[in-house]
């Protein structure tokens, strides 16, 4: 849940935002695991700076070198009533970043000969995508995946503290949240332009429980994070709070008005009830560009992409989306893989190079949803440490 300025400029992809100067601050930490080398850590540490002085109260980042070596840094406070410090290990919510998830089942299943890209979603769940222009019959698989169906996207979110203490444990059931995009007329017919759409994804939720008999949730766990390992990786449900450690997450909503936005029920959360870690995160993205969860067709198929629309152009240059997965270009040549996710006070980059070798993921637990400039300026800061951290730049180089 965000404001309504954070969702139309691209609700849980990770669009951030900045907290005000007179933030309190605890000393930036950084430690090291088993240490890159002396530039690439001092970068690190660099930009985790970076971020927390424009106003992020805490940030950690975690980069996996080519050859398994790994590279941490902190930077600010996890609670700015107490100042303790941001732990390299504590728990964020994924918010989006589960859209690649959710793509990566999908794809499972198409590759097992259960389901087809090209299969509508009235194949799947007749008449569900109905009314004012909405037609099931029309929109397939892949274009959910690709935010190419136009469907609206229309999710409950809080744009005041007052909204956010009302609505912070309401529970909206997939059904309803497509009813709620239904009232709307499509964006533009299928397959004839791009719009980022959760409510899509709730679709594809629902079609994985159709067509395994189970939810998304417990096929992810079974494909997915038993298979890698993923321990720290899990879905809360209706539960409104975190496994410990974590950081505090902050909502800035204007002057004068910063939330503890910590406990809350994410409003699919059905798809985005996931915690995870900077580890965590890594080894999926690196496990996925690898190959070693889908066949190399449809690994193939996930890296096939369109040109995202001209707003969120502003915010990733050169951006393209696939099948749950965006490609962005690099500094130093060439593209990586990535999903941002943000939503409820944590924002989450990352990013893998195409041969699944060098990664990086920057969680933030802070969101200021006021302001275009502060959600560009806070996108530009994770999206450099990214940046930095697949090119292997050294300290000093933009």
């Amino acid at each position: 849940m965000t404001s309504t300025l954070r969702r139309r400029l691209a609700l849980a992809l990770g669009v951030a935002t900045l907290l005000a100067a007179d933030v309190a601050t605890a000393a930036a930490a950084t430690a090291v695991g088993r240490s890159a080398g002396p530039s690439s850590v001092e970068q690190l540490r660099q930009d985790t700076e970076a971020i927390h002085a424009l106003g992020v109260s805490g940030v950690q980042a975690r980069v996996i070198a080519p050859d398994g070596r790994q590279s941490v840094a902190t930077s600010g406070t996890a609670d700015l009533n107490t100042g303790r410090p941001v732990r390299s290990d504590g728990s964020f919510r994924m918010a989006s970043t589960s859209k690649t998830l959710v793509a990566t089942v999908v794809l499972q299943l198409e590759a097992e000969g259960r389901l087809s890209l090209d299969d509508t979603v009235d194949h799947w769940l007749p008449g569900v995508v109905r009314g004012n222009g909405n037609d099931g019959s029309r929109i397939t698989i892949r274009q959910l995946l690709q935010h190419t169906s136009g469907i609206h996207d229309d999710l409950p979110g809080y744009t005041t503290p007052e909204e956010y203490y009302q609505q912070r444990y309401d529970v909206h059931e997939p059904e309803q949240l497509v009813a709620r995009a239904m009232a709307h007329a499509p964006d533009f017919p299928p397959g004839e332009g791009w719009a980022y759409s959760n409510t899509g994804y709730v679709v594809l939720g629902m079609i994985i429980q159709k067509s395994t008999g189970q939810p998304a949730h417990r096929e992810i766990e079974d494909r997915i994070l038993r298979p890698l390992g993923l321990d720290r990786t899990r879905w809360t449900g209706t539960s409104p709070t975190l496994p410990r450690p974590h950081a505090r997450a902050y909502q800035f909503f204007g002057p004068g008005s910063r939330v503890d936005v910590t406990d809350q029920i994410p409003v699919d959360y059905e798809n985005l009830a996931w915690v995870t870690t900077t580890r965590d995160e890594n080894r999926f993205f690196r496990a996925l560009l690898a190959g070693r969860l889908l066949p190399a067709r449809q690994l193939a198929e996930m890296k096939q992409t369109v040109p995202v629309s001209a707003e969120l152009q502003q915010m990733w240059p050169g951006g393209r989306y696939g099948l749950g997965l965006v490609e962005r270009p690099l500094r130093c040549g060439g593209t990586y893989w990535s999903h941002e996710g943000g939503d409820g006070g944590y924002i989450t980059l990352n990013g893998v190079t195409d041969d699944g070798r060098r990664s990086a993921v920057v969680s933030m637990s802070e969101a200021r949803g006021d302001t275009p400039e502060h959600i560009l300026a806070q996108e530009n800061a994770a999206s450099a440490l990214i940046d930095h951290a697949l090119c292997g730049a050294d300290p000093g180089t933009s």
